[in-house]
Protein backbone atom coordinates (compact mmCIF):
# COMPACT_ATOMS: atom_id res chain seq x y z
CA UNK A 1 0.00 0.00 0.00
CA UNK A 2 1.49 3.40 -0.85
CA UNK A 3 2.02 5.46 1.97
CA UNK A 4 -0.10 9.05 2.65
CA UNK A 5 1.19 12.17 1.92
CA UNK A 6 3.55 13.66 4.65
CA UNK A 7 2.09 17.05 5.67
CA UNK A 8 5.36 18.81 4.35
CA UNK A 9 4.65 17.09 0.89
CA UNK A 10 0.95 18.16 0.90
CA UNK A 11 1.92 22.03 1.37
CA UNK A 12 4.55 21.44 -1.03
CA UNK A 13 2.24 20.22 -3.82
CA UNK A 14 -0.40 22.60 -2.93
CA UNK A 15 1.85 25.77 -3.16
CA UNK A 16 3.07 24.56 -6.68
CA UNK A 17 2.66 27.16 -9.69
CA UNK A 18 -0.77 26.17 -11.08
CA UNK A 19 -0.40 26.59 -14.63
CA UNK A 20 2.83 24.81 -14.90
CA UNK A 21 3.25 22.66 -12.00
CA UNK A 22 6.84 23.85 -10.97
CA UNK A 23 7.67 22.83 -7.58
CA UNK A 24 10.01 24.41 -4.66
CA UNK A 25 11.72 23.02 -2.18
CA UNK A 26 14.44 21.52 -0.66
CA UNK A 27 16.30 19.41 -2.49
CA UNK A 28 16.03 16.07 -0.09
CA UNK A 29 12.08 17.49 -0.46
CA UNK A 30 11.74 17.48 -4.25
CA UNK A 31 13.74 14.03 -4.40
CA UNK A 32 11.24 12.17 -1.85
CA UNK A 33 8.38 13.44 -4.25
CA UNK A 34 10.04 12.45 -7.53
CA UNK A 35 10.74 8.74 -5.84
CA UNK A 36 6.99 8.44 -5.10
CA UNK A 37 6.24 9.77 -8.70
CA UNK A 38 4.95 13.01 -7.87
CA UNK A 39 7.39 14.97 -9.73
CA UNK A 40 9.93 14.44 -11.93
CA UNK A 41 13.21 16.61 -12.50
CA UNK A 42 13.18 18.53 -15.97
CA UNK A 43 16.30 17.51 -18.06
CA UNK A 44 17.67 21.05 -18.85
CA UNK A 45 18.67 23.60 -16.84
CA UNK A 46 18.00 24.96 -14.39
CA UNK A 47 16.97 21.31 -13.57
CA UNK A 48 13.77 22.59 -11.86
CA UNK A 49 11.32 20.04 -10.33
CA UNK A 50 7.35 19.92 -12.35
CA UNK A 51 4.47 17.65 -10.72
CA UNK A 52 3.63 14.62 -12.91
CA UNK A 53 -0.08 13.71 -13.68
CA UNK A 54 0.11 11.88 -10.49
CA UNK A 55 1.11 14.85 -8.92
CA UNK A 56 -1.04 17.23 -10.21
CA UNK A 57 -4.07 14.69 -9.42
CA UNK A 58 -2.97 14.72 -5.93
CA UNK A 59 -2.82 18.42 -5.66
CA UNK A 60 -6.55 18.37 -6.68
CA UNK A 61 -7.18 15.75 -4.35
CA UNK A 62 -5.94 17.85 -1.25
CA UNK A 63 -7.35 21.07 -2.66
CA UNK A 64 -11.28 19.63 -3.47
CA UNK A 65 -13.79 19.51 -0.66
CA UNK A 66 -15.57 16.31 -0.60
CA UNK A 67 -18.98 16.23 -2.04
CA UNK A 68 -21.61 16.45 0.76
CA UNK A 69 -23.70 13.92 -0.39
CA UNK A 70 -21.15 11.36 -1.20
CA UNK A 71 -19.81 8.98 1.43
CA UNK A 72 -15.93 9.30 1.37
CA UNK A 73 -14.24 6.53 0.32
CA UNK A 74 -11.10 5.10 2.26
CA UNK A 75 -7.70 6.35 0.94
CA UNK A 76 -5.81 3.40 -0.45
CA UNK A 77 -3.75 5.11 -3.06
CA UNK A 78 -2.06 7.77 -1.46
CA UNK A 79 -4.00 10.09 -4.05
CA UNK A 80 -1.94 8.77 -6.90
CA UNK A 81 -4.02 8.43 -10.16
CA UNK A 82 -3.79 4.74 -11.80
CA UNK A 83 -5.15 5.06 -15.20
CA UNK A 84 -7.54 1.40 -15.61
CA UNK A 85 -6.14 -0.84 -18.10
CA UNK A 86 -8.59 -2.97 -17.73
CA UNK A 87 -9.32 -6.51 -15.88
CA UNK A 88 -8.08 -5.27 -13.15
CA UNK A 89 -9.06 -7.53 -9.73
CA UNK A 90 -10.44 -4.38 -7.61
CA UNK A 91 -11.88 -1.68 -9.16
CA UNK A 92 -10.50 2.15 -8.50
CA UNK A 93 -12.21 3.66 -5.05
CA UNK A 94 -13.87 6.16 -7.43
CA UNK A 95 -16.57 6.10 -9.77
CA UNK A 96 -18.97 8.17 -11.92
CA UNK A 97 -18.66 11.40 -11.97
CA UNK A 98 -15.59 11.66 -9.71
CA UNK A 99 -13.99 9.14 -11.47
CA UNK A 100 -14.25 11.33 -14.23
CA UNK A 101 -12.95 14.44 -12.87
CA UNK A 102 -10.13 12.48 -11.75
CA UNK A 103 -9.25 10.91 -15.47
CA UNK A 104 -9.53 14.71 -16.96
CA UNK A 105 -7.49 16.01 -14.74
CA UNK A 106 -4.70 13.28 -14.97
CA UNK A 107 -4.55 13.84 -18.97
CA UNK A 108 -4.73 17.67 -18.33
CA UNK A 109 -1.79 17.11 -16.63
CA UNK A 110 -0.24 14.26 -18.97
CA UNK A 111 -0.80 17.29 -21.75
CA UNK A 112 0.99 19.77 -19.61
CA UNK A 113 4.18 17.12 -18.96
CA UNK A 114 4.36 16.58 -22.73
CA UNK A 115 4.33 20.13 -23.19
CA UNK A 116 6.98 20.45 -20.17
CA UNK A 117 9.77 18.02 -21.59
CA UNK A 118 9.18 17.40 -25.07
CA UNK A 119 12.31 19.67 -26.99
CA UNK A 120 9.77 21.37 -29.10
CA UNK A 121 6.78 21.74 -26.52
CA UNK A 122 4.42 19.56 -28.63
CA UNK A 123 1.38 17.99 -26.05
CA UNK A 124 0.10 15.96 -29.62
CA UNK A 125 3.19 13.56 -29.01
CA UNK A 126 4.47 11.16 -26.25
CA UNK A 127 6.75 12.42 -23.65
CA UNK A 128 9.39 10.06 -21.97
CA UNK A 129 7.87 9.62 -19.01
CA UNK A 130 5.19 8.12 -21.22
CA UNK A 131 7.66 5.77 -23.05
CA UNK A 132 8.97 4.29 -19.96
CA UNK A 133 5.24 4.09 -18.62
CA UNK A 134 3.83 2.55 -21.50
CA UNK A 135 0.54 0.57 -20.36
CA UNK A 136 -0.28 3.54 -18.14
CA UNK A 137 -0.18 6.01 -20.73
CA UNK A 138 -1.91 3.97 -23.73
CA UNK A 139 -4.68 3.37 -21.01
CA UNK A 140 -5.02 7.17 -19.62
CA UNK A 141 -5.20 7.98 -22.95
CA UNK A 142 -8.13 5.69 -24.00
CA UNK A 143 -10.06 6.11 -20.85
CA UNK A 144 -9.96 10.22 -20.98
CA UNK A 145 -11.37 9.46 -24.67
CA UNK A 146 -14.45 7.89 -22.52
CA UNK A 147 -13.55 4.09 -23.44
CA UNK A 148 -14.42 1.40 -21.31
CA UNK A 149 -12.26 -0.42 -19.41
CA UNK A 150 -12.70 -4.48 -19.56
CA UNK A 151 -13.92 -5.47 -15.70
CA UNK A 152 -13.41 -8.08 -13.50
CA UNK A 153 -16.16 -10.08 -13.68
CA UNK A 154 -15.92 -10.07 -17.02
CA UNK A 155 -18.16 -6.83 -18.56
CA UNK A 156 -16.40 -6.32 -21.67
CA UNK A 157 -14.35 -3.28 -22.68
CA UNK A 158 -10.51 -2.37 -23.54
CA UNK A 159 -7.62 -4.05 -21.74
CA UNK A 160 -4.05 -2.91 -22.49
CA UNK A 161 -1.12 -5.28 -21.71
CA UNK A 162 2.48 -5.07 -22.18
CA UNK A 163 4.15 -6.68 -25.14
CA UNK A 164 7.82 -8.38 -25.64
CA UNK A 165 8.52 -5.63 -27.69
CA UNK A 166 10.09 -2.71 -25.18
CA UNK A 167 8.46 -0.17 -26.79
CA UNK A 168 4.85 -1.07 -27.26
CA UNK A 169 1.66 -2.07 -25.82
CA UNK A 170 -1.25 -4.24 -26.92
CA UNK A 171 -4.84 -3.34 -26.98
CA UNK A 172 -7.58 -6.17 -27.14
CA UNK A 173 -11.03 -5.76 -27.25
CA UNK A 174 -14.17 -7.66 -26.91
CA UNK A 175 -15.16 -6.44 -31.11
CA UNK A 176 -13.65 -5.31 -34.45
CA UNK A 177 -15.52 -1.44 -33.38
CA UNK A 178 -13.83 -1.35 -30.46
CA UNK A 179 -10.62 -2.25 -31.27
CA UNK A 180 -10.91 0.02 -34.42
CA UNK A 181 -11.91 3.09 -31.99
CA UNK A 182 -9.19 2.43 -29.55
CA UNK A 183 -6.70 2.34 -32.76
CA UNK A 184 -8.13 5.62 -34.11
CA UNK A 185 -7.99 7.19 -30.08
CA UNK A 186 -4.33 6.27 -29.94
CA UNK A 187 -3.59 7.53 -33.06
CA UNK A 188 -4.85 11.07 -32.21
CA UNK A 189 -2.76 10.75 -28.96
CA UNK A 190 0.34 10.52 -30.65
CA UNK A 191 0.82 6.91 -30.59
CA UNK A 192 1.28 4.99 -33.83
CA UNK A 193 -1.32 1.95 -33.70
CA UNK A 194 -1.98 -1.02 -36.30
CA UNK A 195 -4.07 -4.27 -36.29
CA UNK A 196 -3.06 -7.32 -36.03
CA UNK A 197 -3.36 -10.98 -35.43
CA UNK A 198 -1.87 -13.29 -32.94
CA UNK A 199 -0.59 -16.43 -34.97
CA UNK A 200 -1.95 -19.48 -32.75
CA UNK A 201 -5.22 -18.13 -30.94
CA UNK A 202 -6.10 -15.97 -34.43
CA UNK A 203 -7.20 -13.35 -31.93
CA UNK A 204 -6.79 -9.48 -33.36
CA UNK A 205 -5.38 -6.81 -31.32
CA UNK A 206 -3.90 -3.19 -31.95
CA UNK A 207 -0.36 -2.79 -31.28
CA UNK A 208 0.46 0.74 -30.40
CA UNK A 209 3.94 2.95 -29.57
CA UNK A 210 4.58 6.17 -29.01
CA UNK A 211 5.49 8.46 -32.09
CA UNK A 212 8.63 10.02 -31.71
CA UNK A 213 8.34 13.05 -34.70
Amino acid sequence: MTRPLTAAQRRLIEAADPGTGRLKGTEAQLTALVRRGLAFRHPRPPHDHFLTPAGHRAREAAAEPPEPSEPQAPPSTGGVFTARAGGEPVPPAAEGPARTREVRSAWQGMLELRRMTNPDASTGRPCAWERTHLVQAAALALEAAGHRPAGADGEEGYRVRETPQPDAVAVYGPDAATLRACAETLEGAGWQAGEYTEPRTRRRYVLASPRRV
